[in-house]
């Protein structure tokens, strides 16, 4: 694909005070810092199943908020340009692991966005822009995961108080 491009730059370090580094399975930190200049910087841990820390952000839990935010920022962004008012975005994403030998992959991802939009009359697109948004997406575009959504529209009459 012929075009603009933009290239992202992160740096990760693995953080071992231990000092015996991973002379042993059980015994090495599983945690690491994402700097990326101008931002601050991310913990990151290995999910608890892989000896990591549960309160630290695990690479699994970013993929899946990853998609879930580009798909939320492309949805948005075309609300805007198509005259749909969205009021409020909330998302409960999920994703399956499976594991085969030593490996794994996700099996799929699944976006559950809840929209709020300020006029009913715009229920039909608000639907159909999200999968509009699925296709712009640039993180689900970028994987071989199958990603689906199953969008609940409802009108700012209906916000829960």
């Amino acid at each position: 694909m012929a075009g603009k491009s933009h290239e992202y730059k992160t740096r990760l370090v693995w953080n071992d005070a231990s000092g015996s580094g991973t002379s042993t399975y059980a015994g090495y930190s599983r945690e690491y810092t994402v700097s990326i200049d101008g931002k601050p910087d991310l913990t990151g841990s290995a999910d608890p199943m892989f000896r990591g820390k549960r309160e630290i952000h695990n690479p699994e839990d970013l993929f899946v908020a990853a998609i879930s935010g580009c798909h939320m920022l492309s949805y948005l962004a075309l609300c805007a340009r198509r005259g749909v008012t969205v009021l409020e975005y909330e998302d409960n994403a999920s994703g399956t692991l499976v594991f085969s030998g030593n490996g794994g992959r996700f099996e799929n991802v699944k976006l559950n966005p809840v929209v709020t939009i300020a006029s009913w009359d715009m229920e039909a697109l608000a639907i159909t822009l999200h999968d509009e948004a699925h296709k712009d997406c640039y993180i689900a575009s970028s994987c071989n995961t199958p990603v689906t959504h199953a969008p609940t529209i409802r009108a700012a009459s209906e916000r829960e108080v």
